[in-house]
């Protein structure tokens, strides 16, 4: 059994702390930021996922599966199908996620067991970066 410790710091103390150490090795950083643990044995153990995952979220980049949720439909599962009229839907969660917008338009590239979608940019008739890859249903999913 493990004895947390109650002062690790968070927000911009954490960064301002992290910034300050920056000069020490990751696991010296994370215990002085109290991000450690310390056994009945006496033995101190550095937590540095929950320090990573607090330096992350003090930086505004959560990486909790929780995040928000608008209550409706089905978490992204990053698989389709192929519907029986024929069509692939890619959903509103991931065009959000991309930041598209009504109107952006692509370019379809057929690949063996794959599709690539290439944003064309407005402007001009070049690709600007953003790739959006479909693979058939029988690939692994991520």
């Amino acid at each position: 059994m493990t004895e947390s410790t109650p002062n690790a710091l968070t927000g911009k103390a954490l960064l301002q702390k992290v910034k300050e150490l920056s000069h020490l090795p990751r696991r010296e950083t994370a215990k002085r930021c109290g991000y450690y643990t310390v056994t009945k044995n006496s033995q101190t153990r550095v937590n540095l996922t929950d320090f990573y995952d607090a330096v992350l979220a003090a930086r505004g980049i959560p990486l909790s599966p929780e995040g928000p949720k608008d209550g409706r439909g089905r978490e992204p599962t990053y698989r389709v199908s192929v519907h029986k009229n024929g069509q692939i839907v890619i959903g509103s969660t991931y065009t959000e996620a991309m930041g598209l917008k009504p109107g952006d338009e692509f370019e379809i590239k057929l690949g063996y067991k794959h599709i690539h979608l290439i944003q064309v940019d407005s402007d001009k008739s070049s690709s600007n970066g953003k790739v959006v890859d479909e693979e058939d249903s029988d690939s692994d999913e991520e």
